[in-house]
């Protein structure tokens, strides 16, 4: 029965070490990442959107994606901050 809830134990404890506490710094560092944003930053969306921050407020960002468009989206739908955005010769679609 010890042999049983010692075991039990140890296998939370492996769960807790490879599953959760990555998970929280994953979230951690997006919540950083988000709460850094700056109008002028080129970001692409949970969705594919890539696009250039023009305003933010608390809960939504305000995102160019061409000349004059400009779409709201939820603070958390940025995922990353875009590199060099690839045209279609460059994508290396042949």
């Amino acid at each position: 029965m010890g042999f049983a809830i010692a075991w039990f134990v140890l296998l939370a404890g492996v769960f807790f070490w490879f599953i959760v506490r990555p998970q929280r710094r994953r979230v951690a560092a997006h919540r950083a990442f988000v709460a850094a944003l700056a109008v002028g930053d080129e970001v692409v969306t949970s969705g594919g959107v890539y696009g250039t921050v023009r305003a933010l407020d608390e809960t939504s960002i305000d995102l160019e994606v061409a000349p004059s468009v400009v779409i709201k989206v939820a603070r958390g739908a940025i995922v990353q901050r875009a590199g060099a955005i690839p045209t279609a010769g460059e994508a290396g679609d042949d």
